[in-house]
């Protein structure tokens, strides 16, 4: 079975590069030296510090692998400089939840880049598949944990 695509923006892709280049060149190593350290302390069948080193390592190398195989299976977002006229996969878009008439400010991104808690939403959660390929002006019901919410797209920004 072939790799699923990952949808990235650049600047997600840059992360993911920079966190792998990071595991890499200095937490390997930092972990590397924990261990040798550990090994020093001499008996290892009650040694919290080697048994604690080798989970890190275990985890690193879980990470590097996974980032490895995102990083192979990319596909970038194209950004489109010029102003288009639908929610798309890279832009920044201005919703007006009707029920509290409050405007909400969110990125939309691939699901590897998505980051709730900073306004980065994925294509594939219900606000950002709800919005996705819709114009400024049109109403769209978000089927949530909550219940059904309507938002009012208000602005598109690329």
């Amino acid at each position: 079975m072939a790799d699923q695509k990952i949808m990235l923006t650049k600047d997600g892709l840059k992360n993911l590069e920079d966190e792998l280049e990071n595991l890499k060149t200095v937490r390997r190593k930092e972990v590397a030296e924990r261990l040798k350290e550990a090994i020093a302390l001499g008996d290892l069948s009650e040694n919290s510090e080697y048994d604690d080193a080798k989970n890190e390592q275990a985890f690193i190398e879980g990470r590097i692998q996974e980032l490895t195989v995102k990083l192979r299976n990319v596909e970038l977002i194209p950004e489109d400089k010029k102003k288009k006229s639908v929610v798309s996969i890279g832009c920044h878009v201005i919703v007006r939840d009707l029920e509290f008439e409050e405007d909400l400010e969110y990125a939309l991104v691939g699901s590897a880049e998505a980051d709730p808690a900073n306004g980065k939403i994925s294509n594939e959660s219900p606000v950002g598949a709800a919005i996705l390929g819709h114009k400024v002006g049109e109403t769209v019901a978000v089927h949530a944990p909550a219940g059904v919410l309507e938002y009012k797209i208000m602005k598109i920004k690329k």
